[in-house]
């Protein structure tokens, strides 16, 4: 998978993924490092053929590898995470050898990862499938601080799914 190994050496994920470790260092809640990103790709790719979705797997994972990355700047600079993720995953998305993506799939990861956070009716399928991912990725049906998180109720994970 060239492309996914393309944004994870991109010069600008490198320092955003290690800003990102940095400030959540001591955070005792979810983090949004590598475990949950792959984790977040790995359930959507399994949904999307569930589904019969004809998603490439290079445009799911891409997706999922760049829904987080921007967190650091809600923490420094209190931007929506989905928001600075999408701006730093497009610089990204537009410096990857143009054969990867299309202008289309670009598109879709962006609506994906700005649409990750809240459902809407009129949700694409990439947009759809992150944001459910996203929510099964976490456990906090085994969380040991579950009752300190301030994530709203209708939105943790209290319940495995299979």
């Amino acid at each position: 998978m060239k492309a996914i190994e393309e944004i994870r050496n991109h010069p600008l994920y490198v320092e955003s993924y290690k800003k990102l470790e940095h400030a959540e260092q001591e955070r005792i809640f979810c983090c949004h490092q590598m475990e949950h990103l792959l984790d977040v790709a790995r359930i959507a790719y399994i949904k999307s053929l569930e589904q019969k979705l004809e998603i490439r797997k290079e445009v799911i994972y891409a997706a999922a590898l760049l829904h987080d990355i921007g967190k650091y700047r809600q923490y420094t600079e209190g931007i929506p995470h989905e928001k600075a993720s999408a701006e730093i995953a497009e610089v990204i998305l537009n410096e990857l050898s143009e054969e990867l993506f299309s202008e289309t799939e670009k598109a879709s990861i962006l609506r994906a990862i700005l649409g990750h956070r809240r459902p809407r009716e009129d949700m694409e399928a990439l947009e759809r499938l992150i944001y459910t991912s996203d929510k099964q990725s976490r456990n906090c049906f085994a969380c040991k601080v579950q009752e300190e998180c301030d994530w709203d109720v209708g939105k943790k994970n209290t319940v495995l799914e299979i």
